[in-house]
């Protein structure tokens, strides 16, 4: 373990920070943050299933575009710029790809539906997503070389980026010049830009996606270290990798009303996954134990390193230590600790219910049996008075997530206290906004991800927007929503009516 650190504080010192006034002289730059990406791997066409996992073929990828809008960003801006890469740009909890000779065991659950988060793994992990996405680190590396930063913010979705050794193969996939690493920055969960503005992915304000600890992220998990993973994620790993056919980029697309599953089940699943209650069952209850049990885990802390790790997370952010203790005592509480709100996102609760419920009826038929010999088809009966009781408990649960804004009024104005910003960037939530929340003029950046209101992947959700930075005459920078149209060549006003993922 202390090794692990050591080699984070090496890498920490051999990357260290180019301070903002070397960047740029004048202090004033212009600044585009866009996030929720989701890279992955790119799958093949099943000729049994050819709907399987459609969203992630190749012929969806936006990697086009964002090298249009880099370089039509670079050439536009006066002086050098930075693009703040704020979380999900990679997703490693959609990958399930296995490597040929693993260097590690892979168990049978791995096997189903995808690696973990071993160092190994990740490393596995971001080499799938390196080859098969080309376009995107050639046109960030060009960004980078013109004498412009680039900043990874970790989110949710690419919580493995803490391991060294995957940040050092990113390095490695831009072959970026020495002189142009310290414009290449990677910050455990925020940013800091201009000094004024705080960027974050936003999950650490979301109790089903917080990381529980961005300063000490691993735990020890069967004698082996891992990134902790939290539940949201791991729900997609266990569950929705599991379900091919719904997209995880679009809750619309498998956040449905029964009567829509019902229709979604005929139309895609019978023929090939008729067996989905079964799956989404067992799926449940892996995803609930496994985050219950890596929620618990006590994180991975050498108190030898604890004041060089803060230090190094506030060099790369551009804060103080003070700023990032702060920031972190003000992350949100993991819904992972009680365990009744998970079983309730994953529908557990009702699946338990409704168990019970015809255990009950059997009971209470066998009960009346013993006394009075009746037809099992009396168990209707029970069933009948039951079901409703059911169904009126199902109606009255509602959705958890999502269900308290990522920023309000009293957040907003500890982060404008704490890091002085103006302007507070967010992702995560795939719906793009910008409005005023108590001191601070908040944005949303939205997202980039392919969703789809439907396998066949032919109703696009939502569109590319980011969030920009411009510097005014007075020397201020002025926050600005923008769309790239996906096939686009030329940003346009983000409009608040078009389309987003709901």
């Amino acid at each position: 373990m202390a090794a692990s650190f050591a080699r984070d504080r090496r890498i920490s010192q051999q990357l260290a920070v180019e301070p903002v006034d070397t960047f740029a002289p004048n202090g004033s730059y212009e600044t585009l943050v866009l996030s929720d990406i989701h890279l992955s791997d790119a799958h093949p066409v099943d000729k049994r299933g050819p709907l399987w996992m459609a969203y992630k073929r190749s012929e969806f990828f936006v990697d086009e575009d964002f090298r249009r809008l880099l370089d039509h960003f670079d050439d536009e801006s006066d002086g050098p710029c930075e693009v703040v890469l704020n979380g999900d740009i990679f997703d490693f909890d959609n990958i399930t790809r296995l490597p040929d000779g693993p260097p590690g065991p892979i168990d049978w659950l791995a096997r189903l539906r995808g690696l973990a988060s071993e160092e190994w793994m990740s490393l596995f992990k971001i080499d799938c997503i390196i080859d098969d996405h080309p376009i995107f680190f050639e046109a960030l590396s060009r960004f980078v070389q013109r004498g412009n930063r680039a900043v990874f913010v970790i989110g949710n979705h690419d919580l493995e980026l803490h391991w060294p050794r995957v940040q050092d193969r990113i390095f490695r996939a831009l072959a970026l010049p020495p002189v142009a690493w310290s414009r290449l920055l990677f910050c455990n969960w925020f940013f800091t830009s201009g000094d004024d503005t705080y960027i974050s992915h936003g999950n650490q304000y979301d109790p089903y996606c917080v990381a529980r600890d961005p300063i000490d992220p691993l735990v020890l998990m069967f004698g082996r270290p891992r990134v902790r993973i939290p539940f949201g994620d791991l729900a997609e790993r266990y569950m929705l990798n599991g379900m091919g056919y719904f997209n995880p980029h679009a809750t619309s697309n498998y956040i449905m009303s029964a009567g829509k599953y019902v229709r979604f089940f005929l139309k895609y699943m019978l023929r090939t996954q008729p067996l989905l209650v079964w799956t989404w069952f067992w799926s449940a209850l892996v995803t609930l134990g496994m985050t219950l049990w890596e929620h618990w885990r006590p994180p991975m802390r050498d108190p030898l390193l604890v004041d060089e790790k803060v230090q190094a997370i506030a060099d790369r952010s551009h804060a103080t230590p003070s700023i990032v203790r702060k920031l972190n005592a003000l992350n949100v509480p993991s819904a992972s600790a009680n365990p009744f709100k998970l079983m309730r996102e994953l529908w557990l609760d009702r699946g338990l219910f409704f168990l019970g419920v015809v255990y009950g009826a059997f009971q209470l038929v066998l009960t009346v049996n013993f006394v009075l010999p009746i037809s099992a088809w009396w168990v209707l009966v029970p069933l009948g008075l039951l079901f409703p009781v059911f169904l009126h408990y199902s109606f009255r649960v509602v959705p958890g997530v999502f269900a308290e804004p990522l920023l309000d009024e009293a957040r907003a104005d500890l982060i404008a206290r704490i890091t002085g910003a103006r302007y507070v960037i967010f992702g995560h939530t795939h719906i793009p906004e910008m409005r005023q929340i108590g001191p601070v003029m908040y944005a949303n950046c939205g997202f980039w991800s392919p969703a789809f209101a439907e396998p066949e992947c032919q109703q696009r959700i939502g569109t590319q927007t980011y969030a920009r930075l411009r510097p005014t005459e007075d020397g201020a920078r002025r926050l600005e929503l923008w769309e790239w149209p996906p096939g686009g060549t030329e940003p346009v006003p983000f409009m608040p009516e078009t389309p987003a993922v709901i």
